[in-house]
């Protein structure tokens, strides 16, 4: 009697696109989990020359990419689970073993290169830093979870490793919320981020402000009375306000040279930000506009500004030094 022959199951489309969306959705939350954690370990540990993100950017687009990709895995899991408890045959499709081991093969290439990069700095004498350490440990974890999960499940039929996948996502589920929440703690509220963003807002005002006044100052040899003085509708220079309470800003003139410019700020400067990222002025007057002291606390902070003539001479003194034009 001859054996009978066991027919391949057929991928149809809705298998294909069922199989392409979980990895798909898995790739996306590999990245944005990582990614995640990398921004964290950044804001945790900032380099002391480097330049962090106040706004922690990075953090909130991660945590985004997560809070939409991980439900769409899990969802996605669990429908083609459902579809292989009706049709175990279905585990033995070709476009679900090509894209597990294209995801086994991806995994042990990232961790054995990560596992490189590492030993090289060992043996180069380099330093390894907490954060170069935990963003390596970062990678090997989750990229070993994934790895140790596919492998389990290629390895077992649907009934026999089914406790296991089920552990397995309530554990990635804990991690995902866990992760998010350090991000939170991180980042902070959305409340707090508008917070920091109206403050730069103050500064860069300040910054504009602080620009006409000393171009006041070389035009008319004379610092303004008030701030009404430096509007000007030729010009198009308009008076910034603060952009919460939409209250002006304050101006005063301390002597023939000097002034200072007042806020009232909602949060400190964060610590370790290059400040030059943190409030880009919208024009740079100064030889060293880049490296001006813009820190600030809590509450009504006032800048105390002196101009050196020298430094920036009246227009009358530049354009007497100006060669005549025949």
């Amino acid at each position: 009697m001859e054996p009978a022959i066991t027919q391949k199951p057929r991928t149809t489309p809705k298998d294909f696109f069922l199989h392409l969306g979980a990895i798909v959705a898995l790739y996306i939350s590999i990245i944005s989990v990582l990614t995640l954690l990398f921004e964290i370990i950044n804001q945790l540990y900032p380099q002391p020359f480097g330049y962090t993100d106040p706004y922690a950017s990075g953090v909130s687009l991660a945590m985004s990419m997560l809070i939409v990709a991980f439900p769409l895995y899990v969802l996605f899991m669990r429908v083609i689970s459902g579809v292989e408890r009706s049709s175990p045959e279905k585990r033995e499709l070709s476009v679900r073993k090509w894209l597990i081991y294209l995801t086994l093969f991806l995994a042990g290439v990232v961790i054995a290169v990560d596992l490189i990069v590492l030993l090289q700095k060992f043996f180069a004498g380099e330093e390894i830093t907490i954060a170069f350490a935990l963003k390596v440990l970062s990678i090997v974890v989750v990229l070993v979870a994934v790895f140790g999960y596919y492998l389990y499940d290629i390895k077992h039929d649907q009934g026999e490793g089914a406790k296991i996948r089920r552990l397995s996502a309530y554990g990635a589920g804990a991690f995902a919320i866990l992760a998010i929440a350090i991000g939170f703690l991180v980042m902070g509220s959305p409340y707090t981020q508008k917070e920091k963003r109206f403050d730069a807002q103050r500064v860069a005002d300040l910054q504009s402000i602080q620009y006409q006044v000393v171009y006041y100052w070389q035009s008319k040899e004379k610092l303004p009375a008030e701030l009404d003085d430096l509007k000007d509708p030729i010009s198009g220079f308009i008076l910034p306000t603060d952009p919460a309470s939409n209250a002006s800003y304050e101006y005063i003139s301390t002597g023939k040279l000097s002034f200072q410019l007042c806020a009232t700020f909602t949060r400190e400067t964060p610590t370790g930000v290059s400040l030059p990222e943190y409030a880009t002025p919208q024009a740079y007057p100064y030889k060293n506009g880049l490296n001006e002291n813009w820190q600030h606390g809590v509450g009504r902070v006032c800048f105390d500004r002196t101009i050196d003539p020298e430094l920036y001479p009246p227009r009358s003194v530049t354009e007497k030094a100006l060669p005549a034009v025949r």
